[in-house]
């Protein structure tokens, strides 16, 4: 066990299994994108990258027994512009969204987004650098993790009973590869930016690659190392990411896992129907919003001497506050005090109105769990650490072309087989004998890949690194990757 600390970095009371460590650095880059239609998108969106600037920050972010960095880095782009009609200021409003963005009638992503306008600015995009204690060999693999919507990096390293839920933990501490996750443009310690004409597909995806050509260049602050190997590891919106950056920049990837993902559309509407969308600011107000803890707790000091009352007059009907809180927790109510208890979640305060979130946990559960295959109690820590998603994401999810013509490194898909967003709920569902699975029809995308293989995981959904088998989807994909030649040597 290693501890390292760095400059400025502050050490909580109680350590236990974990050490800290603490980095800030910035990296100014413009990118510049030209008038013109709307996706498909071209070369004209690539990054330009001018010179960096290092500054100390400090920022807690626990690791356990590998070595893991935390540098952020700031980054200025040009981005799409959008149209000026989709006002967001009360809940109904992001019912009316998901109602145009679900018809039948029309592309509404085209009524949304009129063009293209220069949006100048500089923004930290915070990410974790893990590495096993001991190295071995002198040519490692880095696996580039992004996550998807409603989550931030940490579901690739699940703070949940006791971190068993893990994959870094698999890939790092069983086989032996390093890690870089990251917390996508706009979402957990990353900079926040305008959630309808920045926080765009297009937007993120180059973030990614810029990080990714750090690694691969070996510039990437506190991480002295020139990558040769590099594979990209998504989930959902992050495998969308993944995917996209294929198409942009074939040779930047040397190969991709993309998990929760397929390249039928067909479900996403009622996905989207079924999040019943609100303000996050408005759903999660103690994290999103405005109000703060202290607040909320000087407002109710006065009622402090109720408990006891409350508790006495539900014991006449046989009901315990406890069970009052439990079924509380599963209802908009769980949603509207979520941020009362301490929490090492990123401060999200004050979100503008174009950040969106689910409504409860009954949404959530629908998108991303197979009951009877999860955690009862990771479905409630899930729905309290949820971060939202934003009007741009949801107009470009869909935005990349249909092909990655270019790009010759393998492609795993892995994806659960109830899962409901990609597959309708039975991802084996193909109605034609020839295709194993839906995912599988994704093959026709990599045409020069040089391996394709869709692994279809039992009894899970979406989210699948919040499945009690979670652990061996992490297996597969690690075997995979060594199979090809893209294990740690």
């Amino acid at each position: 066990m290693v501890l390292v600390l760095a400059p400025e970095a502050r050490v909580p009371n109680s350590i236990s299994k974990k050490a800290w460590l603490a980095l800030r650095y910035e990296l100014t880059i413009s990118r510049l994108l030209d008038q013109g239609p709307l996706p498909p998108f071209g070369p004209q969106h690539a990054f330009r990258v001018g010179d960096p600037r290092m500054t100390p920050f400090s920022l807690l972010s626990p690791r356990r027994s590998r070595l893991c960095k935390v540098p952020r880095h700031a980054t200025g782009i040009l981005l799409p512009a959008n149209g000026q009609y989709l006002s967001m200021r009360r809940n109904a409003d992001a019912t009316t969204f998901a109602q145009n963005l679900t018809s039948i009638r029309g592309n509404f992503t085209q009524e949304a987004l009129l063009g293209y306008e220069t949006v100048a600015g500089k923004f930290d995009i915070s990410v974790k650098f893990c590495k096993p204690d001991a190295e071995n060999g002198t040519d490692p693999t880095v696996q580039v993790l992004t996550h998807g919507l409603g989550f931030d990096k940490t579901y690739w390293d699940l703070p949940f009973n006791d971190y068993n839920y893990s994959y870094i933990d698999v890939a790092v501490d069983h086989y032996g590869f390093c890690t870089l996750s990251i917390d996508r443009l706009g979402e957990g310690n990353s900079s926040k930016a305008d959630p309808l004409s920045v926080l765009q597909a297009p937007a993120e995806m180059s973030a990614l690659y810029e990080l990714t050509m750090m690694l691969r260049n070996g510039t990437l602050p506190n991480v002295p190392h020139a990558f040769s190997k590099i594979v990209h590891v998504g989930h959902s919106f992050g495998s969308a990411l993944s995917y996209l950056l294929a198409i942009m920049h074939p040779t930047a990837s040397d190969g991709l896992i993309l998990t929760g993902f397929s390249q039928n559309g067909s479900f996403l509407p009622a996905t989207v129907a079924s999040w019943d969308s609100k303000l996050a600011r408005l759903n999660q107000p103690l994290r999103f919003g405005n109000i703060s803890y202290s607040a909320v707790s000087e407002a109710l000091s006065p009622l402090s001497n109720l408990t006891e009352r409350i508790s006495s007059s539900l014991a006449r009907y046989n009901i315990t506050l406890g069970e009052v809180f439990q079924y509380s927790q599963t209802t908009d109510l769980g949603d509207l005090v979520a941020g009362l208890q301490p929490t090492q979640l990123p401060k999200m305060a004050d979100l503008p109105s174009g950040y969106l979130t689910w409504t409860d946990t009954g949404s959530n559960q629908f998108a991303f769990l197979l009951p009877e295959f999860f955690d009862p109690s990771i479905l409630q820590f899930a729905e309290s650490s949820k971060f939202p998603y934003t009007l741009g994401e949801l107009l470009t999810i869909g935005s990349a072309p249909l092909m990655a013509p270019m790009f010759k490194g393998p492609v795993q898909i892995v994806t659960g087989r109830q899962d409901a967003i990609y597959c309708g709920g039975d991802c084996l569902a193909t109605g034609d004998p020839a295709l194993a699975s839906i995912p599988a029809k994704s093959k026709m995308a990599f045409p020069m890949a040089r391996t394709f293989e869709a692994y279809i995981q039992p009894d899970t959904a979406h989210a699948i690194n919040l499945h009690y088998n979670s652990t061996g989807a992490y297996n597969v994909i690690q075997r995979f990757l060594a199979r090809e030649g893209l294990g740690p040597s």
